[in-house]
């Protein structure tokens, strides 16, 4: 069976409706960290625990550009790593 797209040429092609392009409004260091809280919240620590390493790895390379966001990107790994400790380590949060 034919694809309807594939068959109809130039004319079919007008009569789609024009989609923007798709945006990236989230660095990737954002939905790492996304992606960890996510990990966290299904208990999956070992996972949580590998993406946190990676997230580490791009707050604290050094860049090319400067970063004016480097305070606020090193506040929130730190707060990632005590999330991930205080889930391992349940008694020591009472």
């Amino acid at each position: 069976m034919a694809d309807d797209w594939s068959e109809a040429g130039p004319a079919r092609e007008e009569a789609r409706p024009s989609q923007p392009a798709p945006r990236h409004t989230r660095r990737l260091s954002d939905k790492i960290l996304i992606a960890f809280h996510q990990a966290c919240d299904q208990g999956d620590y070992e996972i949580a625990e590998e993406l946190l390493r990676i997230l580490e790895k791009m707050v604290t390379r050094r860049q090319s550009v400067p970063d004016n966001n480097r305070r606020k990107n090193m506040e929130t790994l730190v707060a990632a790593h005590e999330r991930l400790w205080l889930l391992r380590h349940p008694q020591a949060g009472n």
